[in-house]
């Protein structure tokens, strides 16, 4: 059977990808249209990954995240707000939500985003075949990072298949 989709083909995205470092997140205090845009532009190379400004508005309102001050959001908000716009992809609101809360009382927010960040990579290069297994990531292993890890997982799978029929409907043209 022939070949439909390569691996370089599928791989490309996911060999550019990489989640700023925490520190590399403004902590100026974004207003709600450059919040939205930091995080679409973070996440481009996979355009399934976005928020827009009512999405936003909406996971404040919804109590996933907490007011901005000033109607500015801050670095904590932000590295939140990225890990709702990739779990969101295969999380209902309500996950989301109890998703969030386990990660507030477990981790500072640093921690869980670095956390987010190298397990998405990790997750990424092995379900697109860059990687033939797992890394085992950080120090602890809790049920908390299992779960972040089987979200992680998920998306990478979502995420895959995504790339994958995209790029055979272009082929298809």
């Amino acid at each position: 059977m022939k070949n439909f989709v390569s691996s370089h083909d599928l791989s490309k995205n996911v060999w550019s990808f990489k989640l700023p470092n925490y520190d590399q997140i403004p902590d100026v205090g974004l207003f709600l249209k450059q919040t939205c845009q930091f995080i679409n532009d973070s996440l481009a190379p996979f355009s399934v990954l976005h928020l827009t400004p009512s999405m936003i508005s909406n996971y404040v309102k919804k109590g996933l995240i907490a007011r901005p001050k000033k109607k500015r959001y801050s670095r904590e908000q932000i590295a939140q707000l990225l890990f709702i716009a990739i779990a969101k992809l295969v999380l209902p609101l309500e996950d989301l939500k109890v998703g969030l809360k386990i990660q507030n009382t477990t981790y500072t927010t640093e921690d869980a985003y670095l956390y987010l960040s190298e397990e998405l990579k990790n997750g990424l290069f092995y379900v697109f075949g860059l990687s033939d297994h797992l890394a085992a990531i950080g120090k602890t292993h809790t049920d908390e990072k299992k779960m972040l890890r089987n979200i992680i997982l998920a998306v990478s799978h979502e995420l895959y298949l995504i790339e994958y029929f995209a790029i055979l409907r272009k082929k298809q043209l």
